[in-house]
């Protein structure tokens, strides 16, 4: 590729990859479970083969093995949380974050083991990775390695590109690998950008969607005391591009927010939207209650 510098050493962005630089963080798995109420207070009244105290040892080792995926310690930082669902789409929602999906599959495993997962039936999931999209600053960094003369590509400019990426990611560890926040109310969506023969996404020139990504990230901003965002790649994962997990302590925020965003040009022209699913937190102490029909 041969790199033609401007008086100021700058050069057009057409002249740069299409692909925006990506950091990758914490991997994330959703799970969505419908509980058995029938068997659950069939075994209550005796109606099934029940054990004396078969229920009460059940919730007691959910709880635990609950407890022992939340955290590592008192101060820890939350990775797991549970959330009571809404709507008919199931009963309860599992979120975790974890450092790989090794890790996710060893949850899933583990909860697989306890008593009460008999009552459960998984009716969905979601897989993928904690992703910070760099429009804003891929850019500069293409830049940087040109300046020096690097060749799109070539090792010297991938080597350019790992050192600039490594030094972000130092920088936004912790939103690469976030804590569950503390809200009351959660709301979970995936969504795909278009790609069809009218409307497609990937075909916008790189200043394009630069720009219309700059102004959909300032409507966000504008909700960040109401509403805490985590995006999260599912390219190679999942059935969708990415996932959004909406996190508040006023569920409207989330009407408000989405709502504004489908005048966004980012969303009106090139967003296609999954099922949405929201969640009443359930601390994990109190799904006793929870199954006893009280939040």
């Amino acid at each position: 590729m041969n790199l033609d510098f401007t008086a100021d050493r700058r050069l057009a962005l057409s002249d740069f990859p299409p692909v925006p630089l990506t950091l990758e963080g914490a991997s994330v798995l959703h799970q969505f479970f419908r509980f058995d109420w029938k068997a659950w207070r069939c075994c209550a009244q005796g109606e099934r083969s029940c054990a004396d105290g078969e229920r009460e040892r059940a919730v007691a080792e959910f709880i635990a093995a609950l407890k022992k995926l939340e955290c590592a310690g008192p101060d820890a930082p939350i990775r797991s949380a549970l959330y009571s669902e809404l709507g008919h789409k199931g009963d309860l929602i599992l979120i975790h974050f974890r450092e790989s999906l090794e890790a996710l599959n060893q949850i899933e495993l583990d909860l697989a083991q306890t008593a009460l997962y008999e009552f459960l039936t998984p009716v969905h999931s979601y897989v993928s990775v904690v992703e910070l999209g760099l429009y804003e600053s891929s850019r500069k960094t293409y830049e940087a390695a040109a300046v020096k003369g690097f060749a799109a590509h070539s090792p010297e400019w991938d080597a350019e590109i790992a050192a600039s990426m490594k030094r972000s990611a130092e920088a936004m560890a912790p939103r690469l690998y976030p804590a569950v926040p503390d809200a009351r109310y959660f709301c979970f969506y995936p969504m795909d950008r278009k790609r069809g023969e009218g409307v497609n996404w990937y075909a916008v020139p790189f200043a394009e969607r630069q720009r219309m990504m700059h102004e959909h990230g300032m409507i966000g901003r504008r909700y960040g005391d109401q509403v805490k965002q985590v995006i999260s790649g599912s390219i190679g994962m999942d059935d969708w591009e990415w996932g959004v997990d909406l996190f508040a302590d006023d569920p409207v925020a989330f009407k408000k927010l989405i709502y504004e965003m489908r005048f966004d040009e980012v969303s009106a022209v090139y967003a296609l939207f999954g099922q949405f699913f929201i969640g009443v937190r359930l601390p994990v102490e109190k799904l006793g209650n929870w199954l006893s029909g009280k939040l």
